[in-house]
């Protein structure tokens, strides 16, 4: 718990923080489904009976074989702004990931890629999804102290969500839908069938497994775990799913209404108030994160993109939703070019820093 709890007294004054549930954390240091095939290993740095940094570093044996790299993962990385304290932590990773021999450490990262990723570089002014990382500027000052370069930024934009899509793009929308016999499926009814849900997350991680940068695929577990986590979230209300004439999924759109600000009243805590800051949120669609969209691989580049964000534009209206944030995507991926579409502005930057160990 004091690794838990460290950041929330070390961000104790910043507007912008958002503490994570305490009770989320101890499933994820502890029983979640990835530590099935992950190794970590954790490290708090006290100064007298003071906390003053943390750390976590995890193997990925799935990662690493599949990208054909020997790399050590960190995250959890939180510190004072002080050069010793954070080279500190990080050595005592390097230290243990050479003895698992491991050659290169990367990171902020989490197991999977479910998790929150990449130190932020721009947008500290601004308020992150839940399922972002928010950090001080001096980290990244310390990162480059310590050696790190830069592997990969992922960009997030604020889009004003309640101005429809362009009439040509609804045009095309319906011209795609009618050419392959395309329909919507209610979200709601798909949640109560075990087996649509764990098919649903299975289309997502094929989805992705090609186009995401480190894009690792879920195992059962994990997509069992994650669908019990994120379905209560899913409603019809912002989002949707796409089927075929066979009624198989063909495309999604997922967005929740933004629950950071209601985190933030709940500091880590459920109970005894933080449900109800956290229900509460749930009914307000003002802002909205938009977490994942995509289509089967057999799909992508059919132009079905444009018939599941022309519905998710006409849902946005109807439930009066008026910015949207998008998710975290690799700046060199060219689907955060659809971003052009709409009217929009820079959000956050955050990056992935990497270096070799050495021997």
């Amino acid at each position: 718990m004091k690794f838990i709890k460290f950041p929330d007294e070390l961000y104790r004054d910043c507007a912008q923080y958002v503490p994570a549930l305490h009770s989320d954390q101890v499933h994820s240091l502890t029983k979640c489904a990835s530590l099935e095939y992950c190794k970590r290993k954790m490290w708090l740095v006290t100064d007298g009976k003071a906390i003053v940094g943390r750390i976590c570093a995890m193997i990925n044996p799935r990662y690493n074989e599949r990208y054909s790299t020997k790399r050590v993962r960190f995250g959890w990385f939180d510190c004072i702004n002080n050069e010793e304290v954070a080279r500190l932590l990080i050595s005592t990773a390097e230290e243990w990931a050479r003895g698992e021999g491991m050659t290169e450490i990367h990171g902020p990262l989490y197991y999977n890629t479910l998790g929150k990723q990449g130190m932020l570089v721009e947008g500290y002014e601004n308020i992150p999804p839940f399922n972002c990382i928010y950090n001080f500027r001096y980290y990244n000052d310390l990162m480059a102290k310590l050696g790190f370069e830069k592997e990969c930024d992922w960009v997030q934009y604020k889009m004003v969500a309640n101005h429809g899509v362009p009439e040509k793009a609804r045009r095309v929308a319906k011209l795609v839908e009618e050419r392959y016999n395309l329909h919507f499926g209610s979200l709601d009814e798909l949640k109560k069938d075990k087996n649509l849900v764990h098919k649903f997350f299975r289309v997502y991680s094929d989805s992705f497994s090609k186009t995401v940068y480190n894009f690792i695929p879920f195992t059962d577990k994990e997509i069992e775990e994650e669908a019990k986590l994120s379905m209560r979230f899913i409603s019809d209300k912002a989002s949707c799913v796409l089927f075929d004439e066979h009624d198989e999924i063909v495309a999604f759109g997922i967005s929740f209404p933004s629950i950071s600000k209601a985190l933030q009243k709940a500091k880590g805590h459920l109970f005894p108030f933080g449900w109800y800051h956290l229900l509460k949120a749930m009914k307000n669609y003002e802002t909205t994160d938009l977490m994942i969209n995509g289509a089967v691989p057999e799909w992508q580049n059919k132009g079905v993109s444009a018939v599941y964000y022309k519905e998710m534009a006409d849902k946005a209206v109807r439930i009066g939703n008026r910015w949207a944030i998008s998710n975290p995507q690799v700046e060199s991926n060219s689907a955060v070019n659809i971003w052009n579409s709409y009217e929009h502005e820079p959000f956050m930057r955050r990056r992935c820093y990497i270096k070799k160990i050495g021997d």
